[in-house]
């Protein structure tokens, strides 16, 4: 069957578009991203503005056509933190449902975090062992530990890429005290969050996920031979916390240039990497291994298995 997930985040509106059936490995055929950076338009009251309704209801209507001309079996429409957490985000659903048609399902960001946790648990298999997982989005870090197909500890917490830039790093390129007081942060929430964990054993296996973690590891990482036709990306903690001074000293429109960095990330890769490398460095993490699957596969996973 033909199957469309379409993935309203922070950062952009991404149509997937795969062929799949339960028991068996989605296949990729088609995919439409448009660049929103949703954490833009979010006002002091905590609305998105009307421009930034304007530029989400155009973006979802466009995705929603590209859907329509398909011939999905079924679509799967969501959004994450940037509407989850908008004061008008019930009235923002409305009018895009009414605009649209579509009728997102807002994921809490425990729900982020178990769907990425049951797509990377599906990638690396039960010989993985415990997996420690984590997920940077526009806005939120999701970390998850467990054993099995659903993760023991779920957490989000508000330190996402687009949300710590607009939070943190005002200038571009940024300024050493901007990210100095964007680290602090960060640990702050880190070690707050880090007692959650406490007596759930040491992981067999560390994941990052998500398009910020793998555009750092395409820049600072090794790959290396992987299963299948996916190459396997890894990132230590030293090639990082030496790759993000050096990002941090370069004007936004210029890090595209470098191996890995894309436009659409280019103005929060900084303190994606900073986040990273404290959540790294609170859980005591030296390597992780990069998952191709997060959560939007987790909601194809999810649905297949409740058909089947």
């Amino acid at each position: 069957m033909r199957l469309g997930v379409l993935d309203v985040g922070s950062n952009t509106v991404h149509l997937l578009i795969v062929d799949a059936h339960a028991g068996a490995r989605p296949v990729a055929k088609a995919s439409h991203k448009s660049v929103l950076r949703l954490m833009r338009y979010i006002d002091s009251d905590g609305s998105i503005t009307d421009e930034g309704v304007t530029s989400l209801v155009q973006s979802i209507g466009a995705a929603a056509e590209i859907a329509r001309a398909s011939n999905l079996d079924e679509l799967l429409p969501m959004a994450t933190s940037a509407i989850r957490e908008a004061s008008n985000g019930p009235e923002v659903l409305a009018l895009i449902e009414r605009e649209t048609g579509l009728d997102l399902q807002v994921l809490s960001g425990e729900d982020e975090a178990r769907l990425t946790f049951l797509a990377v648990r599906r990638w690396y298999g039960w010989s993985a062992g415990k997996i420690l997982l984590f997920d940077i989005g526009g806005g939120s870090l999701e970390i998850a530990l467990g054993n099995n197909e659903e993760p023991d500890v779920a957490l989000s917490l508000p330190l996402g890429a687009g949300r710590s830039t607009i939070g943190f790093l005002h200038n571009d390129p940024p300024t050493p005290a901007q990210q100095n007081a964007l680290r602090e942060h960060a640990r702050g929430v880190l070690e707050a969050a880090r007692g959650e964990f406490d007596g759930s054993g040491k992981p067999g296996q560390i994941v990052g996920s998500s398009k910020t973690i793998r555009s750092l590891a395409r820049l600072a990482g090794s790959e290396s031979d992987g299963v299948g036709d996916e190459d396997r990306l890894t990132l230590r903690r030293n090639r990082l916390d030496d790759w993000v001074p050096r990002l941090a000293r370069i004007p936004a429109d210029a890090r595209p240039a470098l191996p890995g960095i894309t436009p659409d990330r280019t103005f929060q890769i900084v303190a994606g990497g900073i986040v990273l490398s404290e959540a790294m460095a609170v859980f005591g993490v030296r390597e992780l291994d990069v998952s191709p699957w997060a959560t939007r596969e987790g909601v194809l996973l999810r649905y297949l298995d409740r058909m089947a």
